[in-house]
């Protein structure tokens, strides 16, 4: 599944959500599902029966992107040779999300030495998200994640 696809059809509205049959879907038709702007304001997310909460803004996002790339060590490895990153098709009127934010994320973890730490769980990518730090924590209990692209 795409990160674009387990990121639309995570999210919890209102009045519905998560849709998680845009999981199966292209990245195109999963983001442009009318449901998406039909179901109220957005709450959380909830990935696979694990809740995210919807603050930080992007914690979500980053987390789903950071996990393809720790799935994908040819191209997380590529990545660890750039120091700086763009996104040209970025715009913060439509989106607070941005690829460029994420991989440059990936890098600064690896680089800190603290990327296995911080993705041992959700709770962990999110004390680090709000600078608090990482703490011991057990590995999630989770048997299967699906392959991100």
């Amino acid at each position: 599944m795409s990160v674009e696809c387990a990121f639309q059809g995570s999210k919890v509205f209102r009045n519905g959500g998560p849709y998680t049959d845009l999981y199966s879907l292209s990245s195109k038709e999963a983001k442009t599902d009318q449901r998406l702007r039909s179901s109220g304001d957005l709450m959380a997310f909830n990935f696979l029966g694990e809740r995210f909460p919807s603050s930080p803004a992007t914690a979500f996002y980053d987390w789903l992107y950071i996990t393809a790339l720790c799935q994908n060590s040819d191209l997380a490895e590529r990545l660890l040779a750039f120091q700086g990153f763009s996104d040209i098709a970025f715009n913060p009127k439509r989106s607070i999300n941005c690829q460029a934010h994420s991989a440059a994320l990936y890098v600064s973890l690896c680089q800190k030495g603290i990327l296995e730490s911080t993705m041992q769980d959700v709770d962990s990518f999110i004390r680090v998200l709000k600078g608090e730090g990482i703490r011991d924590s057990s590995v999630r209990g989770q048997t299967h994640q699906p392959k991100l692209l």
